[in-house]
């Protein structure tokens, strides 16, 4: 694994994010009336520019969590502290938490093994998994794939236990994959649509398909803009930054089309951050949203920690 095809994705998942925390929950007309042009400072939660929220420090908690090995135990230990002492964060404290995500926490606090954790009703699809998946399309990208799934789903279920999260998290690991592999973007794309559509045909998967009909049987990027969301529902995010992908030439336009699409602006941008970090790579992330990043040379050196241990 170079090294710079780790911090593409992982930079571009963090600048994507710091991009989005300032205007969180502002809708498309008003972006449309005032777009995001650069990275930004303070807005919703009032944070200095260049800070990142919880699809980042989770992340690094995975990250961090797989530099030692795949155990879901020490995962779920640093969500906890991550939560109470916020650990791995930019200010040194949690903040824009998903509801899925602190309740399952809380299972975690209070000894629920860590695949019984996550939320399995239909309510609680939101994008808390999705958002800090990412690091296992480098640590799983050369098992074989039904393992990989496997994993894949364990570890969405820790706050995100529906088949319908799991099923977006493989299908977003599955596309950063081949992108990693150095596959362009319609071919990652429809190679990803074969896997995930033969692999998920067994219950409990089967029946959620049709949810993702947009991306795996019509081709998302065709869509207008008016046609997509870019809620924290997880199918509305993937959709979202799939759809910004395919309608952008640079890492910095796909960045600045998530955030001004309005709503979950972080996530939506973080995870379509580190598609377009991976596929853009590491040299076409703007150095100077780079040089604002919180934290930066901290983050730096767990991707290294990462990259040795793969």
């Amino acid at each position: 694994m170079k090294k710079d095809d780790l911090l593409a994705g992982i930079m571009g998942l963090v600048i994507g994010d710091a991009v989005g925390v300032p205007v969180e929950f502002k809708t498309r007309v008003e972006l449309k009336a005032d777009p995001v042009k650069d990275m930004r400072g303070y807005g919703k939660y009032n944070q200095p520019v260049g800070t990142w929220s919880d699809d980042s420090s989770l992340t690094f908690c995975l990250m961090e969590s797989l530099c030692t090995g795949y155990d879901l135990a020490d995962l779920g230990a640093k969500f906890v502290s991550w939560f109470n002492d916020g650990y791995l964060t930019p200010h040194n404290e949690a903040f824009d938490i998903g509801i899925c995500t602190e309740e399952s926490i809380r299972r975690l606090e209070e000894g629920v093994a860590p695949v019984e954790a996550g939320g399995r009703d239909e309510y609680d699809n939101g994008n808390g998994s999705l958002m800090r998946i990412l690091p296992l399309a480098y640590y799983l990208k050369d098992i074989a794939v039904e393992e990989r799934l496997k994993k894949i789903a364990e570890v969405s279920s820790l706050t995100h236990a529906h088949p319908r999260s799991i099923l977006g998290c493989g299908i977003y690991v599955e596309f950063a994959i081949k992108l990693v592999e150095g596959a362009e973007l319609e071919e990652a794309y429809q190679e990803t649509k074969e896997i995930i559509k033969e692999y998920y045909q067994q219950a409990p998967y089967q029946e959620e398909l049709e949810h993702y009909h947009r991306i795996l049987e019509a081709e998302i990027g065709q869509l207008k803009e008016d046609e997509i969301k870019s809620t924290g529902y997880v199918v509305d995010t993937l959709e979202a930054a799939l759809w910004v992908l395919f309608n952008s030439h640079s890492y910095q336009e796909a960045i600045l089309k998530a955030v001004n699409l309005g709503e979950d602006t972080d996530t939506v941008a973080a995870v379509t951050g580190g598609l377009a970090g991976i596929y853009y790579g590491y040299q076409a992330l703007p150095k100077e949203w780079m040089g604002k990043i919180v934290k930066k040379d901290e983050i730096l050196k767990l991707v290294d920690e990462f990259q040795q241990s793969l």
